[in-house]
């Protein structure tokens, strides 16, 4: 694997250094979070990535932001990283 650069699209004057998360070894009983950011049609998308994660084994469990105009609340994310091994987040339009 190659070393990538991400960059954070927020407005951060310092961005802050974060490393990857190792990758599940597979998705039989992980337990995935989605979160939809509550734009339009986020929640169609949403839908078909469940019925594909529940076809590998997955559990899914569904979360949504209050809006899609602020970053997600600390104690959603908490929530989410507590409840999940891994998580998607959803845009649309």
């Amino acid at each position: 694997m190659t070393n990538a650069i991400l960059l954070d699209p927020t407005a951060e004057l310092r961005p802050v250094e974060r490393r990857l998360t190792p990758r599940l070894a597979n998705l039989s009983g992980a337990t995935v979070g989605l979160l939809d950011i509550s734009k339009p049609r986020g929640k169609e998308f949403l839908d078909a990535v469940e019925s594909l994660l529940e076809a590998q084994g997955a559990r899914v469990r569904r979360y949504s932001k209050p809006t899609f105009a602020r970053v997600a609340p600390p104690a959603l994310l908490r929530r989410i990283g507590a409840e999940c091994d891994a998580a998607i987040e959803a845009l649309a339009d």
